[in-house]
């Protein structure tokens, strides 16, 4: 059950911090600021996945190779290269 319920788009969710966090986007507010580049975020892991830019960091690797990435999704894409699919 969602009962927290957004009152511009109808959106549920299961507790009132992700009822918060939804509704900076419908505000604009970014509060969550990159200390290199100064770029903000509306949500602190959009900022963690935007920081890895800088650092260069790819915390998922590939077990079958070398290769590492920013995001799962991408070793997903990836992995597909081993199995043929």
């Amino acid at each position: 059950e969602k009962p927290y319920k957004c009152k511009q788009c109808a959106k549920s969710f299961i507790n009132r911090y992700l009822l918060k966090m939804h509704q900076k986007s419908h505000t604009g507010e970014k509060p969550y600021k990159c200390k290199i580049c100064s770029k903000a975020f509306v949500y602190p892991s959009l900022l963690k996945l935007h920081e890895r830019s800088h650092t260069g960091e790819k915390p998922y690797p590939c077990k079958q190779c070398d290769k590492a990435f920013i995001f799962p999704s991408l070793l997903k894409l990836h992995e597909r290269t081993h199995t043929g699919e």
